[in-house]
Parts: structure tokens; sequence; C-alpha cells
């Protein structure tokens, strides 16, 4: 079965990374480097990005068969969406188990969530 990890960001957390020294910085970055190499040894490993900065981001709503954007970031988000690992293993326990070692699972940044099969009958 197919899980995303999502790693989660919001202006706390984002300032203390910020401040962090650029040593801290890098092994953060190494954590997750490590982390993403055993997902791929493993062979459980789909996809992994970062997203990049929330200003960057557009919101698209679609009515009337009308286009409108909208600049991000959004304030009404607490949280934001920094990244994601798409992953493929037998059961949401080991899925919960990768989640775990996700650096940001530290303050309760990560989220496994099942990927709906749209193909199944």
């Amino acid at each position: 079965m197919k899980y995303l990890i999502l790693i989660y960001t919001n202006p706390a957390t984002r300032k203390v990374w910020d401040a962090l020294p650029e040593a801290q910085r890098e092994a953060g970055y190494q954590a997750h480097l490590a982390f993403r190499e055993s997902l791929a040894d493993s062979g459980e490993l789909i996809v992994a990005e970062a997203l990049a900065d929330p200003a960057t981001a557009r919101r698209v709503t679609a009515t009337g068969g009308r286009t409108r954007t909208a600049d991000g970031p959004f304030a009404e988000a607490k949280e934001l969406l920094a990244g994601f690992y798409l992953i493929e293993c037998e059961s949401l326990e080991r899925a919960i188990e990768h989640g775990s070692r996700v650096p940001e699972a530290e303050f309760g940044l990560v989220e496994v969530r099942p990927i709906l099969d749209l193909h199944a009958p």
C-alpha cells in the first residue's frame, strides 16, 4: 500500500530553523538525506520532495468557467506543507515507523496518510 508522509512547518518552527547555526542546519539536511537513502535502499521510496517557500504558492479556484488565483502564503493556515515522502510498504504500522524517523516528527509536524487506490473495485 502507498502512504504519504507529509512534513509541515509553521512560523515558530521556521524561525527556530532560520536561527540555527549553519552546521546544525546542515545536520538537518543530512538527516533527511540519510532517511531518504534508507527508504531507497529498502525499496520503499517512490519519491521525496521539498516544497518551495509558501510565498510562491498560488491558490486556484475555478467556478463558472472562470479561473482565479490568489497569492500565498495563506494567513488562515497555521501550518504549511514543507515537503513529503511517498512510500510503498506493507502496513500502516510500517509507514508510521518511517514517519517517526523524519526529523520534524520531534515537533509533531509529520502526518502519515494512506493513498486511496482509485483503481480498486
